[in-house]
């Protein structure tokens, strides 16, 4: 089994401004360790994927820094993305790529920005699922066990029989719910939430494509023929712009008959604002995560980062705090999640210099 590795780093972390920019967005810088949340992605393939058999796909913005960061990824292997079309589109690209290289190939799809603790039952759990994928043309996705009503991820629910070794049948795919849904699929006891981490053989998901979206597939084939020729940048371009922007569940996963999940014991977090960096995060005796420069007093429960200036924060709490060279944000942490409404604003004033 010839297993490669596809890492989505396109996006553009808006939720974490005015720390994530269009440049180094949330997946180029460090959140919990030590290393950048790219960096920890590539580091759980250690001894599952070679560094010849990882792709990154991401966007001319970032591609640089992306290089920089990931010196044993082949710089063949960053694919730039001339334009922004979701992941069905990426996911395409990165495909007929390493088709190109191997007909073979088995291929894991991992979001650059995710959090997973135990690497050791990560690399079970996509083995496992590479196996299954191999033998049986079946598209297998990561189902996560809930531990809480989460409102902000979207749910898979699976049939009760096992097909084998811990790979169900996918039932449906749901939307992010509201507190009350997500109580009873909770309770229920066959949802899960969707990690987002595929894994299929490619000739499998491209054949899925023809059938379920003949014009993306039609794209693929001619960005196919122009793979290694001069003229692959332009065709790139040309043709790429034209496709349908549309994201890999709503085009394939949620109307594929071939779907199948498999429960990743291990713990997983798609980590979308700062309210749920703080939780992650070691805190100090009164509760507080601090980074850089900072002085407090009577501060509890509450986020810190000032790498770039001095802050002093005195009598509050709950609060999360960014101050960098030009900007500022503050805000409850329970509000967090409204941070991207400030990137919205500045893209709507043309106030680009502090995005």
């Amino acid at each position: 089994m010839n297993l490669y590795a596809v890492i989505m780093a396109g996006g553009v972390g808006s939720r974490f401004w005015p720390k994530s920019t269009k440049k180094t967005p949330k997946q180029l810088i460090k959140m919990i360790s030590d290393r950048t949340l790219i960096q920890d992605t590539v580091k759980r393939l250690d001894g599952l994927v070679d560094n010849n058999r990882i792709y990154v796909v991401t966007n001319s913005l970032q591609k640089e820094e992306v290089e920089s960061q990931l010196v044993n990824i082949p710089n063949e292997n960053i694919i730039e993305e001339p334009f922004g079309r979701n992941t069905a589109a990426c996911i395409g690209l990165a495909s007929v790529i390493i088709r190109k290289k191997d007909k073979d190939a088995v291929t894991v799809v991992l979001p650059a920005d995710h959090i997973i603790h135990d690497s050791e039952e990560f690399q079970n759990s996509i083995l496992r699922a590479a196996e299954f994928a191999n033998e049986s043309n079946g598209l297998v996705t990561i189902g996560i066990n809930p531990s809480k009503p989460e409102t902000g991820f979207g749910y898979i629910q699976v049939d009760d029989e096992i097909v084998k070794d811990n790979i169900y049948k996918v039932y449906t795919f749901a939307e992010k719910p509201n507190y009350a849904t997500a109580i009873r699929f909770i309770e229920s006891g066959d949802f899960f939430w969707n990690s987002g981490i595929f894994i299929w053989r490619t000739d499998a998901i491209l054949d899925e494509i023809k059938i379920l979206m003949p014009d993306l597939y039609e794209g693929l084939e001619k960005i196919d023929k122009a793979i290694g020729l001069p003229k692959y940048n332009e065709a790139l371009k040309n043709i790429y712009g034209q496709l349908r922007k549309i994201s890999i569940d709503y085009g394939i996963m949620e109307r594929s008959k071939r779907v199948y999940l498999t429960k990743g014991n291990f713990r997983w977090s798609d980590i979308g604002s700062w309210e749920e960096v703080y939780s992650l995060s070691e805190k100090d005796n009164d509760g507080n995560v601090i980074n850089g420069l900072v002085y407090t007093d009577m501060v509890i429960d509450s986020f810190i980062h000032s790498e770039e200036k001095f802050t002093a924060v005195i009598g509050v709490d709950n609060l999360v705090i960014i101050n960098s060279n030009d900007t500022l944000l503050v805000c409850r942490r329970d509000k967090s999640q409204e941070v991207k409404k400030v990137v919205d604003y500045l893209k709507l004033n043309k106030m680009d210099q502090f995005r």
